[in-house]
């Protein structure tokens, strides 16, 4: 990953994934690139050949709101992917950390691991006392800070050191588990792009971006695709090994004071078969200490007080 031309790399994956009879030109001729030409978005966009060219380049980083928002109308642009774009041409302060800084201790997961930013002292005893909700926090770059005890029973990935990122795309348990698992490889890239913004040359991150390229093509390929998505509440639709199918809802919450941390709380729909297959699926992650509480030495139930 090249992260010295952000705003040239993004112009041409995006330039790549227009047809020409999108914007009302004919699709005839040799074509030796997919979408548009260079010049036919120049055209589209009122602006000359030259300096289209100059902004791919590289050789103008400062141009224009108007500019850039001409450009992102040819390019079939939504507002999320629009606000990417104008954020790549602003100049970052200098000294920016890392993505996801911030206080931090080792991973001590494996070759390059991340350093995990601390978590909130509240933010773990909030998700702890939750024995309905499964909730995780993660790091921008989508490592694994906390978990409580019913998040950790949906996945083995649900644990403290893990990447998800790295995670979804490699571990083939992950495939299985994630009926959803196209969608949720297409979201995630997606989001990431969203997370991290400018910061594409991010140390962390371009490793971890240069491994996934190498290890997964599917990966390599959504990643060129340039797509921009920030992170909206969905439905994770799982094939778990111990209660089969269920569905749930996913929710993303920024945790103030914090460098891009966030925390992920999944619910169910209250009454319905996923609501009661989470229930067991509590109750089979339980101590065994908690599920003996109620019972006499002999296995019966306890006497009532």
């Amino acid at each position: 990953m090249d992260g010295t031309n952000a705003l040239g790399d993004f112009l041409r994956a995006r330039r790549g994934l227009v047809r020409p009879e999108d914007v009302g030109l004919r699709s005839g001729g040799l074509r030796r690139v997919p979408g548009l030409r260079r010049e036919e978005v120049a055209m589209l966009a009122g602006i000359s050949s030259d300096y289209y060219l100059r902004l791919e380049q590289g050789r103008d980083r400062n141009p224009s709101v108007q500019v850039l928002e001409a450009v992102a109308r040819v390019l079939g642009l939504d507002a999320d992917a629009t606000a990417y774009l104008l954020a790549l041409t602003q100049p970052r302060p200098s000294g920016a950390g890392p993505a996801g800084g911030g206080r931090s201790r080792s991973a001590g997961r494996g070759r390059g691991a991340a350093a995990l930013a601390a978590v909130p002292v509240s933010i773990l005893q909030l998700i702890d006392g939750w024995s309905d909700h499964p909730a995780y926090v993660q790091s921008k770059l989508t490592d694994v800070l906390a978990v409580n005890r019913l998040c950790a029973a949906l996945s083995p990935n649900y644990a403290v050191g893990v990447n998800l990122l790295r995670a979804v795309f490699l571990d083939p348990a992950e495939r299985e588990l994630r009926r959803d698992w196209e969608e949720a490889t297409e979201e995630a890239v997606a989001t990431l792009r969203a997370r991290v913004g400018p910061d594409v040359d991010d140390p962390a991150l371009r490793e971890l971006v240069g491994e996934l390229s190498v290890r997964s093509d599917r990966f390599r390929r959504l990643w060129a695709r340039h797509d921009v998505r920030p992170r909206h509440g969905l439905v994770r639709r799982l094939r778990h090994p111990r209660v089969g199918d269920i569905e749930l809802h996913s929710d993303k919450l920024t945790i103030d004071g914090t460098e891009g941390l966030t925390l992920v709380v999944f619910h169910t729909e209250p009454g319905s078969r996923s609501a009661e297959q989470l229930k067991i699926l509590g109750s089979l992650a339980a101590p065994a200490h908690d599920q003996e509480t109620d019972r006499a030495p002999d296995g019966g139930r306890a006497p009532e007080p």
